[in-house]
């Protein structure tokens, strides 16, 4: 069997056309997964009542099950409440009204805010205890203290595995295909399907997400040297 490199690099623009949608369902998730990441690790640190305990629920039931069923059960569960809802209330719009990357948004977020809360909560754990007390005795409040002192080093300290989790949302925004959506992997799928030439598809469609990941790895890097620089310098 021959590889034909001159369709590798045919294919590689015509995959690349799908990076945008990747970046969005990688980038968007990641945002709103950070958001719930830290919301659900203060939760969980307070143990505020009732609440820590659905908090607990959530991040052992997502964290214990694959992201491809996460998927499926929004795709195919929230337009069943959404219809239900909109009946009960009156509502003039159905869920099949509702773009799929609505469903990919919802399913990566709760996915990426399961993960992101157990590394935030590692993150906070690891600063030292030593500089919550010296704000306590200069007289900041925990809120003062967690956003001055804690979350800036929490977040150096993180960093590394923040990345992991861009990179592991990348890699699994290919599962957004199974609901027929068009990022890279189903570029590849689609390019390949005009004259069945998978492997050179699927090996340009892997030279996008390892130049991604790398890319990820270069500005981790970038951040974690200003957050260093920031902590040191002090905090405002």
């Amino acid at each position: 069997m021959n590889i034909d490199f001159r369709f590798i690099v045919t294919a590689f623009f015509e995959i690349m056309k799908a990076l945008p949608l990747t970046l969005v369902i990688t980038t968007v998730p990641l945002l709103i997964g950070f958001a719930i990441g830290i919301g659900t690790a203060l939760i969980r640190l307070y143990k505020v009542k009732v609440i820590y305990k659905i908090a607990d629920f959530y991040v052992s039931f997502l964290r214990g099950t694959p992201l491809i069923l996460h998927i499926y059960i929004v795709y195919l569960g929230l337009p069943l409440l959404f219809d239900v809802l909109a009946e009960k209330w009156g509502w003039s719009i159905r869920s099949n009204s509702i773009p799929l990357i609505v469903f990919v948004f919802v399913a990566f977020s709760l996915n990426a805010g399961a993960y992101m809360s157990e590394i935030i909560r590692s993150g906070i754990l690891a600063v030292n205890k030593g500089e919550i007390e010296a704000a306590y005795s200069i007289g900041m409040t925990t809120s003062q203290a967690m956003k001055r002192i804690v979350l800036p080093q929490a977040l150096m300290i993180s960093l590394p595995n923040l990345c992991n989790m861009f990179v592991g949302l990348l890699h699994g925004s290919s599962l957004a295909f199974s609901i027929s959506l068009m990022e890279l992997n189903g570029k590849a799928n689609v390019v390949a399907s005009t004259n069945w030439k998978f492997l050179e598809s699927f090996i340009a469609a892997a030279v996008i997400y390892w130049g991604m990941t790398i890319l990820a790895e270069k500005v981790t890097a970038i951040l974690e040297k200003r957050l260093r620089m920031f902590i040191k310098g002090g905090v405002a």
